[in-house]
């Protein structure tokens, strides 16, 4: 019945150092997930930097998984070449690493202060950074807790002759302990978990020197499964995102099966078995692999794209590519990928663009059918793409991620509304004029079709402003949609013109043109909306455009 309670205690120890885990990575990603994600992008322009930014990644986030997750989301975009991507996940392994060297120090004394100080911060600091700084604190505390208590718990092990002699049976076969610790982390999700319990078996005295090592490499081994799992699970045809994890499990494998081949030695260097020990053995491993496979890089990266190569695209236009369902739990990196999917709408809405100058131009029914169908695409990725964004957990998200979680849904929402005007209005407008026989001046003709062009340049401002935040770009989106109001104003002279001449057909040309000008310059403005948040979070945007003294007279108006 004791052996049965210690086990119950060890389980509930664990679940504690799990939750602290937990909440610091939550509290690291609301709080700077964002930034994170961008600084990792910046790093993978070489494979030096993107040693170093995967190390500081894991170590702000404690999680390989969550880097490996964005380090496949990179490599899958064209942007990053697969090398640099898998030198970062040399970098993430190291940072675990050095994660678990810190925590197996005695360190139990601060767990009090660290709770004590997150809490006061988390209570009294108000809603954003500094509350997830709190977080971050309360999870450390209960992490180092958690240790603390693991290492009493493990205590009567020490003098249980039955639990001595079944880990001495099994400390005689290293795939056993291997698999039992690579099964501990795949559960945990996280190896800085499993490497902390297997450091508190080792200070125990409860398994030797080969079971310990045997017992890292596979910690290694089950966290290396998670972003390769979570990569599978994905139905969706970018498979790119599966290289980065399986090289990166390759990479483990190796190293473990040379470590197995030589264990009497290992052991042997490793010495008196402790909670240090195994830190500095897990350390040693991951150091040990970079070192191996950094000069193999290169023919690693291309094995892997020869092994996994991009699937074909799919014929359906509208089957989403790039919202991958495992990412969920990541916000950064589930951001990026509807970011990326809105990119696919909008050059869904360009296509658009381009088959309605078509319509206009040679009159015939091809383009108003092909704007349909490209509609009917845009209407399908923004469904996809919204009931993707729902399944973010809410409570994850920082004040930073929230924000551009509320911008990518209205950018989407901006371009389905653009689509659905250009298809019904515009495409109606076509329609009507295939069907009257009526033919276009080429001054009309022309203008029409640079308005159309207009509109391309300004979508392409759009982009710029969703995904880079270009600001210069916001105001010139700004300057194009007021552009676009005169150029309303002129058509409607042009039609009061062509009816003071009683020209009939002059008259229906204008009409068109007035009625194709409002429509595209109602999309122009759902193409503005993008760059308001910017301006308005900048000072550069007015709330108003009714002058101040008209605004002071109905203040006045509503006091009264």
């Amino acid at each position: 019945m004791s052996q049965a309670l210690l086990l119950v205690e060890l389980a509930g120890h664990a679940a504690l150092l799990l939750w602290g885990l937990h909440m610091v990575q939550s509290g690291v990603q609301r709080g700077f997930g964002m930034r994170l994600r961008h600084v990792l992008g910046i790093g993978l322009g070489g494979r030096g930097r993107a040693v170093l930014a995967g190390l500081a990644i894991t170590a702000a986030l404690q999680s390989s998984t969550a880097t490996a997750l964005m380090l496949g989301s990179f490599a899958a975009g064209a942007g990053v070449a697969l090398a640099p991507a898998l030198a970062g996940m040399l970098g993430a392994n190291l940072g675990t690493a050095l994660i678990v060297l810190v925590l197996s120090f005695p360190t139990g004394f601060l767990a009090p202060a660290l709770v004590l100080a997150g809490v006061v911060t988390f209570r009294r600091g108000a809603a954003g950074r500094l509350r997830d700084l709190g977080r971050v604190a309360i999870g450390l505390g209960l992490m180092l807790t958690s240790l603390h208590l693991l290492g009493q718990a493990m205590a009567p092990v020490e003098a249980s002759p039955a639990l001595h002699q079944v880990l001495g049976a099994i400390a005689a076969m290293p795939l056993p302990n291997l698999l039992v610790a690579a099964v501990l982390a795949w559960a945990a999700h996280s190896s800085v978990a499993a490497m902390l319990f297997i450091a508190a078996l080792a200070a125990s005295g409860a398994v030797g020197a080969e079971a310990c090592i045997a017992m890292v490499l596979g910690a290694n081994l089950g966290s290396a499964l998670n972003p390769l799992l979570a990569a599978l699970g994905d139905a969706g045809p970018d498979r790119a995102r599966l290289r980065v994890a399986l090289g990166n499990l390759v990479n483990r494998v190796v190293g473990a099966a040379l470590v197995l081949a030589l264990l009497p030695q290992a052991a042997a260097l490793l010495g008196p078995v402790g909670a240090l020990a195994a830190a500095q053995a897990h350390l040693a491993f991951n150091l040990g692999t970079a070192v191996l496979a950094w000069p193999l890089l290169g023919p690693l990266s291309r094995l892997l794209q020869r092994w996994v190569p991009d699937r074909p695209q799919a014929e359906d236009a509208g089957a989403a590519r790039y919202l991958d369902t495992g990412a969920l739990e990541t916000p950064p990196v589930a951001l990026a990928n509807a970011a990326r999917e809105v990119l696919r709408i909008a050059d869904a809405v360009e296509a658009m663009l381009a088959a309605s100058i078509t319509a206009f131009q040679d009159g015939s029914r091809e383009g108003p059918k092909a704007a349909k169908r490209l509609d009917d695409v845009v209407d399908r990725l923004h469904r996809q793409v919204q009931f993707y964004l729902a399944r973010i957990p809410q409570e994850i998200l920082g004040e930073e991620e929230g924000r551009r979680l509320a911008e990518i849904r209205a950018f989407a929402v901006s371009l389905e509304h653009a689509g659905d005007v250009l298809d019904r209005d515009l495409g109606g407008l076509a329609a009507k004029r295939v069907r009257r026989g009526l033919v276009l001046p080429p001054d009309i003709s022309a203008e029409i079709t640079a308005l159309h062009q207009r509109l391309q340049a300004q979508l392409r401002l759009a982009v710029a402003v969703f995904m880079r935040e270009d600001a210069e770009a916001a105001r010139r989106l700004v300057r194009e949609k007021e552009a676009l109001r005169d150029a309303e104003r002129l058509a409607l002279a042009r039609m009061a013109e062509a009816a003071d001449r009683s020209a009939a057909e002059g008259g229906a040309a204008a009409g068109l043109l007035l009625d194709a000008v409002r429509d595209l310059r109602r999309i122009g403005a759902h193409f503005a909306m993008v760059a308001h948040p910017l301006l308005e979070r900048r000072g550069e945007l007015l709330p108003s455009r009714l002058s101040p003294e008209v605004r002071l007279e109905e203040s006045l108006a509503g006091g009264d």
